[in-house]
């Protein structure tokens, strides 16, 4: 049997409020591994969206549904399977709130051992004028908005956060660290969402030089690239074409990407840093 040495360990996880989403799912497998989760979330702003009851299945009006939720339905799912959970709201886009967010997990469980990154914001954009993509959402060229919004969050609060547990990490001499982060299989280039890739594409750099610098005091930093997963913005019409794109021939659920954080946050994985682990069913293979 392994033991991956999860029991116990206080896990970060940010963006994890939407119940069919990528943050929800790594929440419950680390409490499924016995680990104390905190739960980051931020529920999005702006105009009116559509009421359940009016919305037919999987698609961008679902999507942004999940994300006016909080925390919730994940923290009631946890404790229904004996887990242990809490969670705090915050908008990544303040600075000030990010050593805000480890206090809040500190009182809840103590220091942070591992920390997932996987909140995002996302505002398409183009070098060309705007348009809607296969979504229905309308794309605009690229401004000084939509390239500050991605990066806001993809890529600023991804560095302080892993600046913020490492601060913490070192004042109290731990030995042992994970951190996770989350970026796409499609951030090296994104049409129609050119400010979103960027940004997670600076994220992976990040991360990069997170590990060379962090791997001497015992932490591990490595980044998991999904590709389509099924959070709730997937129609069945989109599916479809995605399927035949796909080696394994089928679009990603959340419990694939959770897995592979999970291990990455292991005892197995203890000798693995610096790596970009791309979760797609094969559908990018870089050399």
């Amino acid at each position: 049997m392994i033991d991956p040495g999860l029991k116990d360990k206080v896990v970060l996880i940010t963006g994890a409020n939407n119940p069919y989403g990528i943050g929800a799912a790594t929440a419950k497998a680390f409490a499924a591994q016995d680990a104390r989760v905190f739960l980051h979330f931020f529920r999005i702003p702006g105009g009116p969206v559509e009421a359940e009851d009016q919305i037919n299945g999987p698609g961008w009006a679902f999507f942004r549904l999940q994300q006016t939720k909080t925390a919730d339905e994940v923290l009631q799912a946890i404790a229904q399977s004996g887990g242990q959970a809490a969670a705090w709201e915050a908008d990544l886009a303040d600075p000030e709130n990010i050593p805000r967010l480890f206090d809040q997990a500190e009182a809840a469980f103590g220091p942070i051992d591992i920390l997932v990154n996987n909140a995002a914001d996302w505002e398409g954009d183009s070098f060309l004028p705007s348009d809607a993509d296969r979504m229905g959402r309308t794309i605009h060229t690229i401004t000084a908005r939509s390239h500050d919004r991605n990066f806001a969050v993809n890529s600023r609060a991804v560095a302080l956060l892993m600046a913020e547990y490492a601060r913490r990490f070192l004042q109290r001499g731990a030995t042992w660290g994970r951190i996770i982060n989350v970026s796409t299989n499609g951030a090296s280039a994104f049409p129609g969402e050119v400010s979103y890739g960027a940004s997670k594409h600076a994220m992976e750099s990040y991360s990069r030089a997170a590990a060379i610098e962090l791997g001497p005091y015992g932490i591990t930093v490595n980044v998991v690239a999904p590709g389509p997963v099924q959070t709730g913005y997937i129609t069945p019409e989109m599916e479809e074409k995605l399927r035949s794109e796909i080696p394994l021939r089928r679009v990603g659920q959340p419990e694939d990407v959770a897995d592979v954080i999970v291990f990455l946050a292991s005892e197995q994985a203890r000798w693995v840093t610096g790596q970009l682990i791309y979760v797609d069913g094969g559908k990018v293979m870089p050399l």
